[in-house]
């Protein structure tokens, strides 16, 4: 039986709001949602604490130009699907580990790496290897249309969402950047928990709070990372994640990209390699909701062809937190695919 997760409006509208700007100060959100800033850190602090919230940084839009995603669909032993999860786990270049219930994997991993060596080398030197791995196949991602932190709870009332909105005017992104080693130290810091504080994050990485200050703001107007919250599967209310490979001419994957995400069940879209030359994940309601949402889809998109469909059963790992059966979070397994 799963787990009845007891959620306030207001819990709700911390983590909408969090989505939105997840480093926002309790004193900026506090007139926003009607209550104090302490209300809100004991809030907070609360749902981190039982693993229905949690905030940290990801790989930024620099990522996608620059460096190599991929989607690996495993097949396995079924006697060793478990051992298997727990080896994959503990590997920082598989971010995401889905178990799953149907189409043409018995686990989705999505990899992140700095560059095609090293994906190829995680590939054959690590994947492969794995005892009870009865084949790989890797879609490369060739553009990264939506992401998963996009996704929301939907919680605010539009006042709220506009005020959000208007406190986040988008920055050109600057020149690449090289990390260095302070660079290195603050976004370990930070994939961990991308809440810490200035002043704590100045003592982690042994700098002063100004130059955590500038560093951070030099890592994002670069697009180098970006900052999720992501909550656990029963405060979404249990959805079930479905990922849809598809084939369609070249010439419409902008049309159909753009129909994704127009869709609020929408997590993920991206132009792979292979046979399929799209990759989308979506969170619905219910199994059913799968058929009616290709369906829909289909008709309104007629050269889209769905060629697979991925249902996860369990999310092991996501973005390089450790996942219990009911989505909550119980553990990090940091990611460093910079």
């Amino acid at each position: 039986m799963r787990e009845t997760v007891t959620a306030s409006e207001l819990d709700l509208a911390l983590v909408n709001a969090l989505q939105l700007r997840p480093r926002a100060s309790w004193s900026e959100l506090s007139p926003l949602l009607g209550v104090t800033a302490g209300t809100l850190a004991r809030r907070w602090e609360r749902l981190t604490g039982e693993g229905l919230a949690w905030v940290y940084a990801a790989p930024g839009r620099e990522f996608t130009h620059n460096r190599c995603t991929a989607f690996v669909l495993l097949r396995c032993l079924p006697q060793e699907r478990s051992r298997l999860v727990t080896e994959l786990c503990a590997l920082p270049e598989a971010v995401t580990i889905e178990l799953t219930g149907s189409g043409s994997a018995d686990l989705l991993l999505d990899v992140l790496a700095p560059d095609l060596a090293s994906l190829s080398r995680f590939l054959q030197e690590k994947l492969d290897r794995l005892p009870g791995v009865v084949s790989v196949s890797c879609l490369f991602a060739t553009s990264l249309y939506v992401e998963g932190s996009r996704w929301r709870l939907r919680s605010l009332d539009p006042a709220q969402l506009t005020a959000l909105a208007g406190s986040t005017a988008a920055r050109e992104p600057v020149r690449t950047l090289t990390l260095d080693a302070v660079d290195r130290a603050l976004v370990d810091e930070l994939v961990r928990d991308g809440r810490l504080g200035l002043a704590e994050l100045a003592t982690r990485t042994a700098t002063s709070p100004a130059t955590v200050r500038r560093r951070l703001r030099r890592l994002e107007d670069s697009a180098i990372l970006t900052f999720r919250c992501d909550i656990a599967s029963a405060l979404a209310g249990h959805p079930v994640p479905v990922s849809l490979l598809g084939q369609v001419p070249a010439r419409d994957i902008g049309t159909i990209h753009r129909a994704f995400a127009a869709l609020p069940d929408c997590r993920l879209v991206a132009a792979v390699t292979g046979p399929a030359n799209i990759f989308a994940t979506l969170w619905v309601h219910d199994l059913g909701d799968i058929q009616r949402r290709e369906t829909a889809l289909c008709a309104r998109l007629p050269t889209l062809t769905v060629t697979d469909r991925i249902v996860g059963l369990h999310t092991a790992k996501r973005m390089g937190h450790l996942l219990d059966e009911e989505g909550r979070r119980v553990g990090v397994r940091p990611i460093s695919p910079w």
